[in-house]
């Protein structure tokens, strides 16, 4: 996994802005989802264009959170970035952020149905598990998936983010989510991305304004934790 680096600076603000060191430490897990981004082929599965091999790392964390919630009561979100329909409606990404090669590389290996769009096989998948695709980098804003209703309608109030990448779609994912009123937590050593900078630059970032910053350990027994409470 990533090495973390929190910088001290981002500790010492989080206390003077929450007062505690993990704003979320105490986290019902009947209102929460374990929301899992993109560890999908096109990321995770060696010879795919945007190939991340920290996100095959990452899969037994994942499944080991996944459990951990399913276990104390919690739903578990399988989003996969879909293209299919985005040529046109994200026309700045495809058309200026990309060569025509690789947008069209890209557009074609995750399309509906496609190798690149379909979950990386090493995951713990369940029956009972959402599965949903989203369109945009971020699954919560406007239009990408239908995220926000589906949890609304569990009574979901919290949302831990892991997959790939972590500055990117997981990042992205992860902000929008506050600004809907979710409690966030991004879960540090269940995300992946290129390198330990990009990885820490955004959880430091998003540990600064957004959320929580939060282990799969420290999450389990966050959630623990919860679940003593709403028992007592």
């Amino acid at each position: 996994m990533h090495r973390l680096d929190i910088r001290q600076s981002t500790i010492d603000s989080v206390l003077r802005r929450a007062g505690k060191r993990h704003p979320f430490d105490t986290i019902d897990p009947r209102k929460s989802a374990l929301v899992v981004i993109d560890m999908q082929n096109h990321f995770v599965a060696p010879g795919f264009m945007a190939e991340t091999p920290m996100a095959r790392e990452i899969a037994p964390d994942i499944n080991r959170l996944a459990a951990g919630v399913r276990a104390m009561g919690g739903h578990v979100v399988w989003v996969q970035n879909v293209t299919t329909g985005t040529w046109e409606s994200w026309s700045t990404y495809h058309g200026c952020l990309q060569t025509p090669d690789r947008a069209k590389r890209r557009f074609a290996s995750m399309e509906d149905g496609a190798e690149g769009h379909a979950l990386w096989p090493a995951l713990d998948v369940k029956p009972d598990d959402a599965r949903m695709n989203k369109t945009r980098y971020s699954a919560f804003i406007q239009g990408s998936s239908d995220i926000e209703r589906h949890l609304r309608a569990r009574g979901i109030d919290t949302v831990l983010v892991t997959g790939v990448a972590t500055q990117v779609c997981c990042e992205s994912t992860a902000r929008d989510a506050c600004m809907l009123n979710f409690r966030t937590l991004m879960i540090h050593d269940a995300l992946a991305t290129d390198n330990d900078d990009l990885h820490n630059a955004s959880l430091n970032a998003f540990n600064l304004n957004f959320g929580d910053v939060q282990g799969v350990d420290e999450a389990l027994e966050s959630m623990a934790r919860g679940a003593r409470a709403a028992a007592a």
